[in-house]
């Protein structure tokens, strides 16, 4: 295992030595100078990132599901893009799952030693009935850590396909996986806590693996999530708003026909612009697996 003190993101930054006598003004200055760059860092990796989408959307496809694996920050941030695909997406919550060293309450109350038992990566995997159809991003700002090592090499024994998302230049799991991200974003503004740039990164990228990948789904039209769930007033006002915007129709139409869509906001538009029933609506869905663009040409 790389030693800690050879790793980039526990290197000590020179542009924040004095930190703690700025004037707060200049302390939050130089931390927005410094969160500047991780944009940067990311978008030096793109053609990876966009390798990793096609990888993921073909699994998806195909009936797997996309698991996200990592330790403290990392873990819950896989935790958090995961979550927020069924509602935002109305992917199934089996769809896309976070796992975390520790396990639940790791995500409230930090378990750091939880990180260091690769057998325990495995467990967590073995548990969720994770198979060779699946995907397993690994993530860990050091590249390192023993639990996602655990859980790369299982899957890899499955036969299952492996990303790696890590903040280090040498990252030990990259070497477990079909494809690395690797935004090197540089030595933190406080030494070692990979929370702040490496997170920012981390958090950057997995956002792009799940836009990308919902949108190679179908389960975005335009820039609009016609997939929403409608499970609380604001996004029943928002998926009303999205057939109002795809549809070029008032409000009360759109009222209407996602009533008649049993407030489906996709299946929504293709009655408003075909005139179809949502019988044949359905069916035209599922012949292009949800993707409304080809819906609507086969129904016109």
């Amino acid at each position: 295992m790389i030693a800690l003190d050879k790793l980039t993101t526990e290197q000590r930054n020179p542009a924040t030595e004095h930190i703690d006598e700025l004037p707060t003004l200049d302390m939050v200055t130089l931390i927005n100078a410094e969160d500047k760059k991780v944009a940067e860092a990311v978008g030096k990796i793109l053609p990876e990132i966009a390798q990793a989408i096609d990888l993921i959307a073909e699994k998806l496809q195909k009936g797997g599901r996309l698991f996200y694996m990592g330790a403290g920050t990392s873990g819950r941030l896989g935790i958090l893009d995961a979550v927020e695909c069924p509602p935002t997406y109305g992917t199934d919550y089996e769809m896309v799952q976070g796992l975390i060293a520790g396990g639940a309450t790791a995500i409230f109350l930090a378990k750091e030693g939880a990180e260091d038992d690769p057998q325990l990566g495995q467990a967590d995997l073995e548990e969720a009935g994770f198979t060779a159809k699946d995907v397993l991003v690994g993530i860990a700002a050091s590249g390192r850590t023993p639990y996602v090592k655990g859980g790369l090499i299982y899957a890899r024994e499955l036969g299952a396909a492996t990303i790696a998302l890590a903040c280090a230049e040498k990252a030990e799991i990259a070497e477990l996986s079909d494809i690395a991200l690797l935004p090197v974003t540089g030595p933190e503004v406080i030494t070692g806590s990979t929370r702040l740039k490496a997170g920012s990164a981390q958090k950057m990228v997995l956002n792009m693996l799940s836009t990308g990948t919902m949108i190679k789904l179908g389960k975005v039209y335009g820039n609009l999530m016609v997939d929403v769930k409608a499970t609380n007033e604001k996004l029943s006002e928002r998926a009303l708003r999205i057939v109002m915007a795809a549809a070029g129709c008032k409000r009360k139409e759109a009222e209407d026909v996602l009533m008649k869509a049993g407030g489906q906001a996709k299946l929504a538009i293709l009655i408003a612009l075909t005139g179809c029933s949502p019988a044949e609506g359905r069916l035209q869905l599922g012949l292009t697996q949800g993707h409304l663009a080809n819906a609507l040409k086969r129904t016109n």
